[in-house]
């Protein structure tokens, strides 16, 4: 895995997924707006913030409603023609809902064909691009709890097949159901997820701590 350093250049650091990600973000040039109020958000407000002399740059393209395959066929013009240090990815409650809904956009099951396919071309294309794949999640309330044991019986597989891909790819992997899991013994689900999908500003705060640890623990050694 690449050795990253901040303080050697300019950053880049893009993050990538479905509406957790997006976050409502502007899609102009406005600073105020520009990466909306996910995690990625917050994440670029404490490093932004930690490593200003730095000046990193921190790139949003998350777009709501995604699938693993919408990312991979927007890839191009999305991650690699920014040609970014570090690539975050949270992606999957798309595939696993079009699939519990029973829409043809989930007739068949793409998440781990897909996700390789993006990760091979990345890895390809940007070989010292750093890559940091996100545990997909739920809670068991909202559009999870009216079939909560398929729901999580897809959810977990997915929890599988991105931790494989991880160490497939030699990337950092950020656990986060567990995350989640815990957070919900603490107060009920609603207050992190409130529809058992979509974070809640607590919610969000939860990502983007434990983004921070797992990433600053792991050998790429990025923000110290």
């Amino acid at each position: 895995m690449r050795w990253l350093d901040m303080k050697k250049h300019q950053m880049k650091i893009l993050f990538q997924g479905d509406s957790i990600t997006d976050g409502g973000r502007g899609r102009n040039e406005d600073p105020n707006h520009i990466l909306g109020h996910s995690y990625a958000a917050l994440i670029a407000a404490k490093l932004g913030h930690e490593y200003a002399e730095y000046q990193p740059v921190f790139i949003n393209r998350g777009i709501s409603g995604d699938r693993v395959s919408d990312l991979y066929a927007r890839w191009n013009e999305d991650a690699i023609s920014l040609q970014p240090d570090l690539i975050s990815i949270l992606i999957g409650v798309n595939d696993a809902w079009r699939i519990m809904d029973g829409l043809p956009h989930g007739a068949t099951d793409r998440f781990e064909r897909a996700y390789r396919h993006l990760l091979a071309e990345t890895r390809e294309v940007l070989p010292n691009t750093a890559l940091v794949l996100c545990e997909p999640f739920i809670l068991n309330v909202g559009a999870p709890a009216a079939n909560w044991p398929e729901w999580k019986a897809k959810l977990d597989y997915y929890s599988e097949v991105v931790r494989g891909l991880s160490k497939e790819f030699n990337t950092v992997f950020v656990p986060l159901q567990s995350v989640f899991d815990e957070a919900a013994q603490r107060v009920e689900p609603s207050y992190w997820l409130w529809d058992g999908v979509h974070p809640t500003y607590a919610g969000h705060h939860l990502i983007a701590e434990q983004w921070l640890k797992v990433v600053r623990e792991s050998e790429l050694d990025l923000f110290f």
